[in-house]
């Protein structure tokens, strides 16, 4: 079955509002083009109508090749809601183009880990977590959800986060926040032994914040950070400034609880 367009407004631009397109731009005279395009047509069809293919003939409308800037073949667009989502120039290998498609796809459970998210911002966590569970169940490879069931475990049982986020440590979309929730898993062991915290007067301060990040009080938990770098920058190691940045690494800088908060964090860390 030939996946030559015959209209592209028709055949992508209208059709990504309801399913991923991808776009194969090619001609025939491009041997690199004759060597992706079986790969592709064979992955649309493992796809089991997930994405579909389409496929442009540069030679046969320039104008389209013009539009989209296409300046190298085969060159491969992901068109989502209209537009182009993601791309890449080049013949890949198979077993790269199935790690592209992994991460430029959007997920089928979307709107699952939006309402999941949704729950952890109103600390519902339990309910966040059998959510991400059942998209994790459809979709193990979802980066997303793995983090975020890594942060819903955070506050329920935060001795299994190292194990939930490990496979994700390296991805260059989540492997940031991933590591930040290893450290404050690690941090709020600490809130339930205390004693295993070096004898100063800011231990405290630090089971403090330990137990305010396991509840997921951040506010709180960086006030109280502050507080143990104002009595030693290298308490425990530096643990207060490491658990900081890590929330703020969580929240986003954004966040209106690191707005609050940070001039004072980086004003007591580098006092």
């Amino acid at each position: 079955m030939s996946h030559e367009i015959a209209d592209f407004e028709t055949d992508v631009t209208e059709r990504s509002r309801s399913l991923p397109v991808l776009v194969d731009f090619w001609a025939e005279w491009c041997g690199p083009c004759r060597l992706l395009g079986p790969v592709l047509e064979r992955l649309a069809e493992e796809s089991a109508g997930r994405w579909a293919l389409a496929k442009v003939d540069t030679e046969r409308h320039p104008e389209l090749a013009q539009r989209y800037g296409i300046m190298s073949i085969p060159n491969v667009k992901l068109f989502v809601d209209g537009e182009v989502a993601d791309e890449f120039v080049g013949a890949l290998p198979e077993p790269e183009v199935r790690r592209w498609l992994e991460r430029a796809l959007p997920s089928p459970h979307a709107e699952a880990l939006a309402e999941a998210r949704a729950m952890l911002a109103r600390g519902e966590y339990s309910p966040a977590a059998e959510r991400l569970r059942a998209v994790l169940a459809a979709e193990p490879r979802n980066a997303g959800a793995r983090v975020a069931l890594g942060e819903a475990l955070l506050h329920l049982a935060p001795e299994t986060v190292a194990e939930t986020v490990s496979a994700v440590l390296d991805d260059p979309q989540v492997g940031e926040k991933a590591e930040a929730l290893e450290t404050l898993a690690r941090v709020v062991g600490l809130a339930g032994r205390p004693s295993e915290l070096p004898e100063h007067g800011a231990r405290a301060r630090m089971t403090a914040a330990a137990q305010s990040i396991h509840s997921g009080d951040y506010g709180p938990a960086l006030e109280a950070l502050v507080d143990v770098l104002g009595q030693d920058r290298e308490y425990a190691g530096g643990i207060a400034r490491e658990a900081g940045r890590a929330i703020f690494v969580l929240l986003g800088m954004h966040h209106p609880i690191a707005e609050r908060h940070h001039r004072a964090f980086a004003g007591a860390l580098h006092a």
